[in-house]
């Protein structure tokens, strides 16, 4: 059992999948479960799961921060409906370098563990120049746990 993970999100099946793996292995008994949406631009559009919609290929940052948030919500909730107290989950939308954001957020975050999916939204372009979860297991200085 962790005491404290970080969740990046960003919409995709496997991040769904990563929330799900991260409600198993938090502390029930004072765990803290951070979720973390980076709203980068995406290079297709794409239809997100919790019910969010469609994010069209021209969206403006403004409108991903928006689906973003909404996302962050419902997986809160999702996160709820699996026993978590909702004191115990923390919701984050920042904007800038997915890879960084999520290594510098676990890091004043203070996490145990960072579980993330396998794969994101942007699979042609992690297959190209490497995934941002295949960074971050390299970078990290806690525990990653990966979920497919």
């Amino acid at each position: 059992m962790f005491q404290s993970i970080l969740v990046p999100l960003d919409g995709s099946e496997h991040s769904q999948l990563a929330l799900r793996v991260a409600c198993k292995l938090l502390d029930p008994s004072g765990g803290r479960l951070t979720l973390l949406h980076v709203p980068e631009p995406l290079e297709h559009e794409t239809l997100l799961v919790w019910g969010v919609g469609v994010v069209p290929l021209d969206a403006t940052l403004e409108e991903r921060k928006k689906v973003g948030r909404t996302l962050l919500d419902k997986a809160a909730e999702d996160a709820e409906s699996q026993g978590l107290d909702s004191n115990a989950v923390s919701t984050l939308l920042s904007h800038g370098d997915p890879r960084q954001l999520i290594l510098t957020t676990a890091k004043d975050e203070g996490v145990d563990a960072i579980v993330m999916g396998s794969r994101g939204l942007s699979d042609l372009k992690g297959l190209m120049i490497g995934s941002i979860t295949h960074k971050v297991s390299h970078s990290a200085d806690c525990r990653v746990i990966t979920a497919h």
